[in-house]
């Protein structure tokens, strides 16, 4: 067990994207790092500080090199290599040679749903095993560890840039960094493929976008699509990625976000509206998707948009 554990907080760059990505150059290690690279790797392990964050985190090296540790794995990190650590994952890097540059990307996932690929969340949500299982992918596709470089570059580039659309470009290109690893996961790493039971549930989906306003049982759901009450909440998790209480309130936070940014309604009534008329209760679930009161969502969005007036 790691004593020297910290929790890192993620400052979003923009807080609708939800991701932070910068750049590092580090010209040269300080001689403590020298004198523990001269260690036992276990020592290393306990030497320095590992942390974790609910972000996943991409870094790339563009020069030198690092060593990446995860779980019980040792990465040396060359230009052109990438490491992947998943969501809440403790991890730790260590310069290993001078004149250290890398891009590290930290992307919050939730934010990248909506209801044209929630179907696809299942594949990322790390319930059975955390989104570093997929690291073998960038050592053995080199083609692969190209775009994805190239991805992560851009991404870089669109952020500091900042044009008229970078938040178009800059989403696009985190859902193809995740195409990416979906469509090149030799070892399904990424679950299993549950397309026959979302088709099941459709029924029960359907139900829920079209009561968010009311209060949803799980009872009515599991007899729209003709299943016990056990057998429907086993099969919505597995084949969702998350518990049918969950997704319920991902869809409504959702919907209140959409409301927030493109009406003039009180926040609520946009509580109200989507079956959270428990205001303190509504804030609570906002803060959780978003790390930010449902204000101050409404509030960064319009000093955004004034920004680029």
């Amino acid at each position: 067990m790691l004593n020297n554990m910290r929790y890192e907080n993620v400052i979003y760059q923009n807080p609708f994207l939800a991701l932070r990505v910068w750049q590092i150059d580090s010209p040269a290690k300080p001689d403590f790092i020298n004198q523990a690279l001269q260690k036992s790797d276990q020592k290393i392990k306990h030497q320095f500080t590992w942390h974790y964050h609910p972000e996943i985190e991409f870094l790339l090296i563009q020069n030198g090199a690092q060593l990446a540790f995860y779980k019980d794995d040792e990465l040396l990190l060359e230009p052109g290599d990438i490491v992947l650590f998943g969501s809440s994952e403790p991890h730790m890097t260590i310069q290993a040679k001078d004149n250290l540059s890398q891009i590290v990307l930290q992307i919050q996932l939730n934010q990248y749903w909506d209801s044209s690929t929630v179907n696809l969340m299942h594949h990322f949500t790390e319930v059975i095993r955390p989104l570093s299982s997929l690291n073998y992918i960038f050592r053995q596709n080199e083609n692969v560890r190209k775009n994805a470089a190239e991805f992560i570059r851009s991404i870089y580039a669109e952020m500091n840039q900042a044009q008229l659309g970078y938040e178009l470009a800059v989403s696009a290109m985190v859902k193809n960094l995740l195409l990416l690893l979906l469509r090149n996961d030799a070892r399904k790493e990424l679950n299993y493929d549950h397309n026959q039971l979302i088709g099941r549930l459709q029924p029960a989906l359907a139900y829920i976008d079209e009561n968010l306003a009311s209060k949803l049982s799980v009872n009515k759901a599991a007899q729209a699509v003709n299943m016990s009450y056990t057998y429907f909440i086993k099969t919505f998790k597995k084949a969702i990625g998350m518990s049918f209480t969950d997704y319920i309130a991902f869809k409504r936070i959702k919907k209140s976000e959409q409301q927030l940014l493109t009406s003039d309604a009180s926040i609520a009534e946009i509580a109200d509206s989507v079956g959270l008329s428990n205001i303190g209760h509504f804030y609570d679930r906002f803060r959780k998707y978003n790390d930010c009161s449902p204000k101050q969502f409404r509030e960064r969005y319009l000093k955004s948009e004034g920004a680029l007036q």
